[in-house]
């Protein structure tokens, strides 16, 4: 296939090979990026690719669908045993459609929704003005207490006595803590919210084991594929029996028409992968990785939102170092490593420069790399951004991160593991 495309056309596959080598020779940090497997990259790029599928499995709007059916169930199938739920749409196409689907389903314009504010954690389909969800919703924003920086929940079940919203959604992006979903269903319970757990950040976790479910708590679960799960890059929706028809409902023909069916089969490939010990050893890894970034972070005098990690992300403030994120950013791209600027719970700065950096161990830990090298690249970063006039530095740091990529190929690691074909 590969020959192939080079023959069609050399420009694309030109810039593939430049993808490829930044990615092998990058220590890749952003938290919400993975490795997926040839496996999954196999039927991502499959047959399916060719087939209209509106509709569901046995009811749908094209003939010819018996074999995507077959395909479907499994990863519904798949997804339910996974997870534990009662029933699952495979068919969102991103996390911001799913999160519209169930807002779709269960809420109508106008109506309160409780939600953790971006620039505290939260994501841009959590109500922010900018996006559909705040332009449609009346979302009321709730934080993190500005001494702990972790969720207050006794001042956010006052929020929620006060403003009586209609749901309750807990999730975030950039919150480095475990979440107490025992805690949001007893919030949601005493205004009588349904309960939305949008996990996409920390679903690979939870299907591990590595952080609590929220499947015996939330009314509906919402999730990416392709973070801490290592899949494609799509969505899931997971409910309760009782919501499934309206969720279904909501996605088609609610808010999207033909599924993409080759990213369905990557789902149940990857729903299969993340059943297996294997994945189970790799999300323990992944904390462990995060634990010994944070912990080298601290050693060396940087202050992490909250001061620590319990998942596979942190916030780091550079502030400190008379820093920006962006700069921070910037300046560790020369050095081949890769993360992304972040605001941080009252931070000062605009959103396009942001206090902090997000650094996150998934990738990472993916190409087998344990906490001896997480703590030599924590140094790295405190290098860089301790010295940000020396680029010298930064180039002799470039040349050793090469280096250590060079040990841990990001698909020869995965071939030995045996998990892909």
């Amino acid at each position: 296939m590969e020959q192939l495309l080079r023959q069609v056309d050399p420009d694309v596959a030109d810039i593939l090979d430049r993808e490829l080598d930044r990615q092998q020779h990058s220590l890749i940090m952003i938290p919400s990026e993975n490795y997926a497997s040839r496996a999954v990259m196999a039927a991502t790029g499959s047959i399916m690719t060719n087939k209209y599928a509106e509709g569901y499995p046995g009811a749908r709007y094209y003939h010819g669908c018996e074999f995507v059916d077959q395909v479907e169930n499994l990863a519904i199938e798949r997804a339910r045993a996974l997870f534990g739920v009662d029933h699952a749409n495979v068919q969102p196409v991103s996390g911001t459609q799913a999160n519209m689907s169930v807002y779709y389903a269960l809420l109508e314009p106008g109506d309160t929704v409780l939600a953790m504010a971006l620039d505290q954690g939260g994501h841009l389909s959590h109500g922010n003005r900018a996006n559909f969800s705040g332009r449609t919703y009346r979302f009321v924003p709730y934080g993190v207490d500005c001494g702990t920086e972790q969720i207050d929940y006794d001042r956010l079940a006052e929020f929620a006595r006060e403003y009586k919203p209609k749901l309750l959604l807990v999730g975030a992006s950039a919150y480095p803590r475990t979440l107490d979903f025992v805690r949001f269903r007893e919030i949601a319970d005493s205004v009588g919210a349904y309960l939305l757990a949008d996990i996409a950040h920390i679903a690979g976790l939870i299907a591990a084991g590595e952080h609590p479910s929220p499947a015996p708590y939330a009314d509906v679960i919402t999730s990416t594929t392709h973070k801490t799960l290592r899949g494609p890059r799509g969505a899931i929706i997971l409910c309760r029996q009782g919501l499934a028809k309206a969720i279904d409902k909501a996605v088609f023909p609610g808010v999207q028409a033909g599924p993409l069916m080759h990213v369905i089969a990557a789902k149940a490939v990857m729903f299969k992968e993340a059943m297996s010990p294997e994945f189970k050893a790799y999300q323990r890894q992944v904390v462990l990785n995060a634990r010994a970034l944070a912990e080298t972070f601290l050693t060396r005098g940087f202050r992490l939102v909250s001061g620590g990690t319990d998942t596979h992300l942190m916030l780091v403030d550079v502030s400190k170092q008379g820093l920006t994120g962006k700069h921070a950013a910037d300046l560790l791209r020369e050095a081949n490593i890769i993360t992304n600027f972040n605001t941080i719970p009252y931070d000062s700065q605009p959103p396009t420069q942001g206090s902090g950096i997000r650094p996150g161990s998934p990738a990472l830990t993916s190409r087998g790399m344990g906490e001896a090298e997480m703590a030599q690249i924590a140094n790295w970063i405190a290098d860089v951004l301790e010295q940000p006039d020396d680029s010298v530095l930064r180039m002799r740091i470039r040349d050793e991160v090469i280096a250590l990529c060079s040990r841990f190929p990001i698909y020869d690691y995965m071939a030995r593991e045996g998990e892909y074909v």
